[in-house]
């Protein structure tokens, strides 16, 4: 399979996600950097590997465009309305809390997906129970509680 030329944009993306977290990291107390440093050094070992197949790829099978491939079926509709529930979602965290934006959020992306109401409610409290579990219970995170509760 031949390397494409925007596989190159993604390893520096995920490069500078990296360098950006690590940074941010570097701020806090010894024992609070342990998880976020081996998650990092998790991605930038796993974005190495990528880099390696990649260069081997197109040593092996040479190099194409991929533009043409990336925006194939592209809906801009569909883009501008995650886009938009993204950033409602960032301002509901702020204002309601994490659990209650994150319920807000999902329930509107499973409407807007059409997904069957069954499996959305599974996913919801799948979600939010591990959310807890995990970062709440198992780690200590304290997850924002919003201005008006």
């Amino acid at each position: 399979m031949k390397m494409k030329k925007t596989d190159i944009g993604v390893v520096v993306f995920m490069y500078a996600v990296c360098a950006f977290f690590y940074a941010y990291s570097s701020t806090l107390s010894d024992t609070s950097k342990t998880y976020p440093l081996f998650t990092i050094t998790l991605l930038f070992g796993l974005t190495t590997l990528y880099l390696i197949q990649m260069i081997l790829a197109a040593r092996k099978f040479g190099v194409e465009s991929g533009v043409d491939k990336v925006f194939a079926g592209f809906k801009a509709l569909q883009f501008i309305l995650s886009l938009v529930l993204t950033i409602a979602y960032f301002f509901m965290v702020k204002y309601l809390g994490f659990f209650t934006a994150t319920t807000i959020f999902m329930i509107a992306s499973f409407i807007y997906l059409k997904v069957p109401v069954l499996h959305s409610i599974i996913a919801l409290v799948v979600m939010d129970l591990l959310i807890y579990l995990a970062f709440v219970q198992f780690l200590g995170v304290r997850l924002p509680t919003g201005l008006l509760f």
